[in-house]
């Protein structure tokens, strides 16, 4: 009983944990830091025992993409509101984001080259620079009475 008790306790690895006061603030670090924010929703680790496994392999990613990446534990308490913002659908997620865009989500246990190449491919595509603001195309009508 003692090994289920103590698989409650999702492995941080000195991640630091958000909730949806803070992720702004998180996001935004990342961004000054030229580096893409990964944000572990580990959901109940004993309804899903592989977000142990998740949680277990997010620094190692960190690691091994030498400071491109940046990662945080979202809270219990905040998975459902985070979640919905950033489109999660499973459990486990880690949820990429740069410069207040989604960049990806990667849902449950991968294989390491699954997790490689789909990072990578996250990291290497381009992103948005900036807003830009663009004239609308959608004409204005007039009212017209009918019957004439």
């Amino acid at each position: 009983m003692e090994f289920q008790q103590g698989r409650r306790d999702l492995p941080r690895h000195g991640l630091p944990e958000v909730e949806a006061g803070n992720v702004d603030a998180f996001l935004a670090a990342a961004d000054g830091a030229d580096a893409v924010a990964v944000l572990l929703s580990a959901g109940d680790p004993v309804r899903w025992p592989e977000a142990i496994d998740v949680a277990i392999v997010l620094p190692e990613l960190i690691d091994a993409f030498q400071g491109r990446l940046r990662g945080a534990v979202i809270a219990r308490q905040a998975e459902s509101e985070l979640g919905q913002r950033f489109g999660v659908r499973v459990q486990p997620t880690l949820i990429f984001c740069s410069k207040g865009e989604t960049l990806g989500l990667i849902g449950k246990i991968q294989d390491w080259p699954v997790y490689i190449d789909r990072i990578s491919k996250l990291l290497d595509r381009p992103r948005l620079s900036g807003a830009s603001v663009v004239k609308s195309i959608i004409p204005q009508h007039t009212q017209r009475e009918v019957g004439r």
